[in-house]
């Protein structure tokens, strides 16, 4: 990532990646591929101080150290180089092939090779061994007992069947994940078991380690083994028996033949990666020449020059760089600001002169609060003062916006809430107030996360009055047939429609129990009782309870026998109500989509501007992100209608 210090930086590191790139031409991705005759770089670490670089040099060739070159990013760097030793930990593994293909002439070959190798390789290399016949075998952990090495390539058990991948998957997770690690893998065939050659060489293409296949049956394919070297940056050797010896003691003179570069990076490169040149001569006066892309981590960093005028410099075009707390005292003055905006704006308005009502509850209250036997007040203050206080000044604001208390009172029935209108105000300002902060906190201090968290606190707590009237009309209109079928027996029972509807306040289900009992009151306050029965299909918006006042309507004017009607009535209720619900159940995968789908988009949204910002900030801040962004919401919008109309049934 560019440092925010300069962002035309990524410009200059996009073309670092290329110059490595074009530098390795069709390289594996392994750093230590080299044509023949060139310098291979195997393994590049970032130190505390320096970038350390293990170099092979070519067969035959004598390193100058005296004439050894890095350039970093095309800056010249300063390199101490030596011959490798124990400053990098040095891994090998034989990967031996012990099927029954291999028995007599090449085993035995293969063995004097491996003895070879355990003998050239220098004092600190880690050597290992593994086998793979029918399935792969750990012989030997890497170690410097230069006896057990030779004894564990001695007389070497063999079985049927190849295991070749299993075998160099075992090899590379035996060499470990520190140093420069490489494995010399000897095999006469194919993989037989059925292993997985993609997984093998992904296996070889994530771990960073080398693998040199040395294929010992030229009849035989070489197409995996070809793979296998390809995908690490190693090579492949043809042999025979006789020239195996050879082989193995060329790779060995070849981990002999290395060099360690330390190299302190230039303080003009100040990036996580960069272009790196190695240039070695010898003492024939060949120069050899290699390149890669080094991994600087905070090397490159910490390279760059550091001053008190430059650390306390701001990024360009981001101002003034602002403490930690700052982003929490913002959030607070925020939050205290919403409160005072919506105190001022709930704090009642002289309008006029006082009314004489106004005047006379001045005057009383002057009076109790002077009068000679009444004790004195106490300094300290009510602890629901504060809450009493809130109430008032949300019921001024209801007062003076009369639709939105309508709106609220309607929606507080519809839901069964016991709040009362000035109560809900005040918890849904504390809501979306609260919501705004923790938005805020969220996003750290992202104006666009809090204005969405703002949305949802003004938006959720009508959705949830809204669900909850939902529910409880549903729970009405499924109570409804049993309380006909009882209102039908109390009837029929000798009792009066009144009497019936008192039954049924004291023996029914919620929520229809407590509007008969709201029907009772209203009655005894001089409602007709049918009004007051339409009163409640009003409320819950109910068509079948409005068709059961008609019929009662009808029955108070032309008679007949209400009780049969209600009983009738009851029955087909609840063969609709049967209906429905099926209809619910067959209809309920349809419904559940087309919710996924629909909360899906925005919900995804939402949480890559809080984990991933940079993401998705592209779609509001670049105009071709808004045309994106609003054919996006288009096409949501129309997709969220036509699924709502496809998986709504009405019965």
């Amino acid at each position: 990532m560019p440092h925010p210090r300069s962002l035309p930086r990524a410009a200059t590191l996009t073309g670092a990646v290329l110059l490595g790139v074009l530098a390795l031409g069709a390289a594996p991705p392994s750093a230590g591929a080299a044509e023949p005759g060139e310098v291979s770089i195997d393994l590049m670490e970032a130190g505390e101080d320096s970038l350390r670089v293990l170099v092979s040099l070519p067969d035959g060739a004598v390193a100058d150290l005296d004439e050894v070159a890095v350039t970093l990013d095309g800056e010249d760097a300063e390199v101490a180089a030596s011959v490798a030793g124990d400053q990098v930990r040095r891994t090998a593994v034989l990967a031996i092939d012990t099927s029954t293909s291999m028995a007599g002439e090449r085993i035995e070959a293969a063995e004097a090779a491996a003895r070879t190798f355990v003998a050239s390789v220098p004092d600190d290399l880690f050597v290992g061994v593994v086998t793979f016949d029918g399935e792969a075998r750990t012989v030997l952990q890497p170690t410097q007992d230069r006896a057990a090495a030779t004894a564990a390539v001695t007389d070497l058990e063999m079985d049927e069947d190849t295991a070749l991948y299993d075998g160099v998957q075992a090899a590379v997770a035996l060499t470990g994940t520190e140093g420069a690690r490489q494995v010399l893998l000897l095999s006469d065939g194919q993989d037989s078991v059925g292993g997985s050659l993609p997984a093998a060489v992904e296996t070889l293409r994530s771990s960073g380690v080398r693998v040199d296949a040395v294929a010992l049956d030229d009849d035989a394919s070489p197409q995996a083994l070809t793979d296998l070297a390809v995908a690490s940056g190693g090579t492949l050797v043809a042999a025979d028996p006789d020239s195996l010896a050879g082989v193995f003691a060329g790779q060995a003179e070849t981990l002999a033949n290395q060099l360690v570069l330390d190299v302190t990076v230039p303080p003009g490169v100040d990036s996580a990666t960069a272009p790196i040149a190695v240039s070695v001569g010898t003492t024939g006066g060949q120069a050899l020449a290699a390149s890669a892309l080094a991994p600087l981590g905070d090397l490159g960093s910490a390279a760059a020059p550091q001053g008190p005028d430059l650390a306390a410099a701001p990024s360009s075009g981001s101002g003034t760089t602002l403490p930690s707390w700052a982003m929490y005292a913002g959030v607070g003055v925020f939050g205290v600001g919403i409160l005072g905006a919506l105190a001022l704006a709930a704090a009642p308005r002289r309008r006029g002169p006082m009314t004489a009502e106004e005047r006379v509850t001045t005057y009383t209250e002057a009076v109790r609060a002077t009068s000679p036997g009444r004790p004195a007040e106490s300094t300290r203050r009510d602890p629901d003062a504060a809450l009493t206080q809130a109430k008032d000044a949300a019921t001024q604001v209801l007062r003076r916006n009369q639709g939105l208390e309508s709106a609220i009172s309607a929606r507080l029935e519809g839901a069964g809430s016991a709040l009362k209108p000035a109560e809900w105000l005040l918890v849904h300002v504390a809501v979306f107030v609260g919501a705004g902060i923790v938005g805020l906190l969220v996003g750290g201090g992202n104006l666009l996360i809090g204005l969405l968290f703002l949305a949802a606190g003004a938006v959720l707590p009508w959705v949830y009055l809204g669900r909850r009237r939902t529910k409880r009309r549903k729970r009405f209109d499924s109570a409804l047939p049993d309380t006909l079928q009882l209102m039908s027996g109390a009837l029929s029972a000798g009792l009066s429609l009144a009497q019936a509807c008192d039954t049924i306040a004291r023996d029914g289900q919620e929520p229809v129990a407590s509007e008969f009992k709201r029907v009772l009151v209203e009655t005894r306050l001089g409602v007709g009782v049918e009004d007051a029965l339409t009163d409640v299909a009003d409320r819950f918006e109910s068509k079948d309870f409005r068709w059961v006042v008609m019929a009662i309507r009808i029955q108070r004017e032309v008679g007949g026998n209400l009780s049969e009607l209600l009983q009738t009535v009851a029955g087909t209720m609840r063969e609709r109500e049967y209906l429905r619900r099926q209809v619910q159940s067959l209809s309920a995968e349809g419904r559940m989509s087309a919710v996924i789908l629909a909360v899906l988009p925005p919900g995804f949204m939402l949480f890559q501007l809080v984990a991933q910002p940079a993401y998705i900030m592209p779609l509001f801040v670049d105009p071709r992100g808004w045309v994106v962004l609003g054919a996006g919401v288009l096409l949501l919008a129309l997709g969220v209608f036509w699924m709502s109309r496809m998986v709504k049934v009405e019965v």
